[in-house]
This record gives C-alpha cells, structure tokens and sequence, in this order.
C-alpha cells in the first residue's frame, strides 16, 4: 500500500511537550481510554512494521521507542533525586497510578546493577492469548531507558518471562552493560 501522506509527513523530534494538553483536548472523553484501543494501536503498528522491516527491525524500532519513552517517563514524572529505594516506591506508584502496571523488585544487586523486576497486569500483554513467545520488547526499551535516566548506566533489559509465554506476571532482568555515559 503507497503512503499518500509521505511527502506531507514531517515529524520532528519527540519532546514531551508534544504530548499536549491532553485534558483540555479531551474535554468530555478525559485522560484514560480502554486498553484495547492501545493495543490496537501498538499491534497493528508492529504488524506493519514487521511486514515492512521483518521481525527483528521491527523489534528493534519498538525497543528504541520504548527507551525514547521511558527515558522521557523518567524525566517528566519521576524524581530523580531520591535514592535508590525512594526512586523504586515512586517508580512502582508512578506505574499503577497511570495504569501501566503493577511492578515488582524481585532481585537487586548494588555491587554490579542487575536486577530481576516483574510488572503485573501489564498494559501490553496480561490477558493475551498464550504464544509461547515474549511480546514485551516495547517494555524492555521503556525501563532501559528509564534506569539510564536514574542511574547513568546503559542498561540491557530483556523479558525473561510474560503472559504470552504462558507466564501471569512480565519478568525482566536489567544487566549495567556500560558505566556512567
């Protein structure tokens, strides 16, 4: 199918901002939706990105998202200053407030940065049909950004458990691959 709008298109960089006035915008409708509405919007983007690019780049596309947004999550809604327990509580309400999830810390060592941290009732998948494959790539982009945003570190996150692999609860394990740039 031929883009009519590619010439027309000129997206510039996402900033928050670009977000806008959602309250105001929505007058009677208000802030929240149904998740099936949003995960109409991230599944048939995935399938066209997957048609268009293959599996693994639209993978990819999706954990870069995610990082863009966790990255911006963390500077727009988080604070930053508290230590690390502070940051996780604000972290873990920031979530559940805004209906995303409920998350977890399983696991958390100091000395190296990994952790084992779960979401449940997760915005992407909790209530899919089980596929026996993890779908929560967007996920893992979301919290790598967020802990380099925290932390300073590049983080791999990658889902080691999820509802769609028959799991009840999303798992992920954050590895520091890189200090401090």
């Amino acid at each position: 199918m031929e883009n009519i709008f590619a010439a027309e298109n000129k997206h510039s960089a996402f900033s928050w901002n670009k977000l806008g006035n959602i309250k105001d915008g929505r007058g009677d409708l208000g802030e929240e939706m149904p998740v099936l509405v949003y995960r109409l919007m991230q599944y048939t983007m995935l399938d066209v990105l997957t048609k268009a690019y293959g599996e693994a780049q639209a993978n990819v596309h999706f954990y870069d998202a995610g990082y863009l947004a966790g990255t911006e999550f963390a500077q727009n809604v988080l604070d930053l200053s508290l230590d690390f327990d502070g940051f996780v509580d604000n972290l873990q309400n920031a979530l559940r407030d805004l209906k995303i999830g409920i998350l977890r810390m399983e696991e958390f060592d100091p000395a190296t940065g990994k952790m084992i941290l779960t979401v449940g009732q997760d915005l992407d998948c909790s209530g899919l049909p089980v596929t026996d494959e993890n779908v929560c790539v967007y996920d893992e982009g979301f919290i790598a950004g967020i802990l380099k945003t925290y932390t300073g570190n590049n983080y791999e996150v990658r889902e080691i458990d999820c509802w769609a692999s028959g799991d009840r609860v999303c798992r992920f394990q954050a590895d520091v691959i890189s200090s401090g740039s």
